[in-house]
């Protein structure tokens, strides 16, 4: 159940037109009162003699107790009250019930005899909406300072109580939603999401990987947004403000958002935070690894992909040992890589991954404060995405998009359960979903590398597939039997058997990939331990086939795999010598 306390108005008659009128698609079906501070209310839905107007001036009349000069301008208090879509349909006699509690617990009504005047109206299956005036009848201000989160609080009493749907209780770290207003306004220009919603996603985007403020609002502007910033006489910038082009105020001049109003995470503070650096953000000497990955011929994409794969296995490697602070600045760093793939997938990836990084944005935000310096890798690779440019969904580039979507998915599912851990149950749910997502966003980008893997698996002499089960079953007894059932099982030994020919120990790289992280929530365990060998063996995801076409600027594989010089018929299994 989901209580909301709307912006106080000075119109009571205006709402309760509007509570009592058909709604702006008509989605008002029997506007009715169910409830009111005196059970006696007329009510103008169901009573033909009665009008609108007599039941604002019942409302209102505690207001002449008042002198004019000492009448609030903001007398009406409004809040909602909607059910979960898989709640039952409750009676009116519930729904007044649950309205009683909402004054109560909110200081509207306290229930002393001197309460304010309210009434509660449904005009739906699945919400009532109670309108109040708020001075009480013995001309005092009704106590009801942080009305909406008593309001929040009561209805985890009522979920209870009635057996509905158990909404986990808000932090105060949500972004803030868009308003009625806001909403009805993008339904009539036929945009599919508010001016704010879009503001805070292009925000985050141009956020994600940024090594400075001249950076970040530079983004702004390339992305095609209204910026203003707000200066000190010392001439440093101490805040910033954003609008998208078009949107406008009645007075036809753009309507402008403060980053802390779209979200916690926003404000000028917050996002300079990211940019600290310190002796461990200073960027390390390139590994070995590193070296070989920047002379390989692959485009700009793929090696983007590949490097924030790296960054992204490290993180899920240590996500928890560091501290709160470190995994915190981690999973926020996540969400900054997630929000550069997205901008720079091909099309059939690019709704999930979006649709990831949306829901990753509430994982990314918790009361636990960052530490950005032990973030930097992580940040650096989302940077690197962003500027790798945009990649097609074939070849190394198609490739190495689902390898870093693999690794991506086993971090969302660690965050979740971090946060769980922790009793961030919004931020725990909403990591799942975006877990959720990559996984679909997976099924898409890998069909083409995994069906290449598998036709090279195919091509395998038995005796090296044969060694290749068996060295599974000695480095993976617990889980080999699984695997060779599954369909990309032929698939995993063609990779083995590229790890082996490329100098590496099989066996070492399966333990490495098996032995880190859990394996139980992927679909595929062959596919997720190819991913992992072709990322520790550093070797290229995407396989040329005979009678495919070599994309331009990646290295030929040959498609005849030589079987390694191990007996195919040995009682005992040896690794085979090099």
């Amino acid at each position: 159940m989901i209580p909301r306390v709307h912006q106080q108005g000075s119109n009571t008659l205006g709402l309760l037109y509007y509570l009592y009128g058909k709604g702006t698609h008509e989605e008002h079906i029997d506007p009715h009162l169910v409830a009111s501070f005196d059970h006696l209310a007329p009510d103008p839905g169901r009573d033909p003699s009665v009008t609108k107007k007599d039941l604002q001036r019942l409302l209102d009349q505690p207001l002449h107790l008042l002198d004019a000069d000492q009448r609030p301008d903001k007398h009406v208090w409004h809040c909602s009250v909607r059910a979960a879509p898989d709640d039952p349909i409750l009676t009116d006699e519930q729904w007044a019930a649950i309205a009683r509690h909402m004054v109560a617990a909110t200081g509207i009504d306290p229930g002393d005899g001197a309460g304010c005047r309210w009434a509660a109206v449904r005009h739906a299956d699945d919400h009532i909406h109670i309108i109040a005036t708020l001075v009480r009848e013995d001309g005092r201000r009704p106590d009801h300072h942080r009305s909406g989160t008593r309001a929040q609080a009561e209805a985890r009493r009522i979920e209870a109580d009635y057996g509905l749907h158990r909404v986990a209780p808000g932090d105060g770290t949500a972004a803030k939603r868009p308003t009625s207003a806001e909403r009805h306004k993008a339904q009539r220009q036929g945009r599919e999401r508010t001016a704010r919603e879009e503001l805070r996603e292009t925000v985050r985007q141009a956020v994600a990987g940024a090594t400075d403020e001249a950076e970040f609002f530079a983004c702004l502007q390339a992305a095609g947004l209204l910026v203003r910033t707000r200066t000190l006489p010392s001439g440093d910038i101490n805040g910033y403000t954003v609008a998208l082009p078009g949107d406008h105020h009645q007075d036809n001049e753009p309507i402008f958002y403060a980053g802390s109003t779209l979200a916690p995470d926003l404000s000028l503070p917050r996002i300079r935070a990211r940019f600290t650096t310190g002796p461990e953000a200073v960027q390390a000497q390139p590994s070995r690894q590193d070296a070989a990955r920047a002379r390989r011929p692959v485009s700009a994409p793929a090696a983007a992909r590949r490097s924030a794969t790296h960054g992204t296995w490290a993180a899920l490697l240590v996500l928890d040992q560091d501290g709160d602070g470190v995994a915190a600045a981690r999973i926020a760093a996540t969400g900054e890589i997630l929000d550069s793939l997205a901008q720079t997938s091909a099309a059939p990836t690019r709704r999930q991954l979006r649709d990831a990084a949306r829901s990753f944005e509430r994982a990314s935000r918790s009361h636990t404060r960052e530490e950005y310096r032990h973030a930097q890798a992580l940040r650096r690779a989302a940077r690197d995405l962003r500027y790798s440019g945009p990649a097609p969904g074939r070849g190394e580039d198609g490739a190495a998009t689902a390898m870093l979507i693999d690794t991506l998915f086993f971090l969302a599912t660690a965050a979740a359960h971090w946060h769980a851990r922790r009793r961030h149950a919004l931020q725990a749910e909403a990591a799942r979903q975006a877990a959720a997502h990559l996984r679909a966003a997976y099924t898409l980008a890998a069909e083409e590398p995994i069906a290449r893997l598998r036709e090279q698996g195919q091509r395998l002499a038995q005796p090296v597939r044969d060694w290749s089960a068996a060295l599974l079953h000695a480095t993976t007894p617990q889980i080999a039997e699984q695997v060779l059932r599954e369909p990309s099982w032929l698939a995993l030994a063609a990779t083995l058997t590229r790890a082996y020919q490329a100098g590496h120990n099989p066996r070492a790289l399966l333990t490495e990939a098996t032995t880190h992280r859990e394996l139980d929530t992927a679909d595929s365990i062959s596919d997720v331990l190819i991913w992992r060998l072709l990322h520790l063996a550093d070797l290229p995801a995407h396989v040329e086939m005979p009678g495919h076409p070599q994309p331009q600027g990646t290295r030929r594989q040959s498609a005849n795999v030589a079987p390694p010089p191990a007996p195919p018929h040995a009682p005992v299994f040896r690794l085979p010598r090099r």
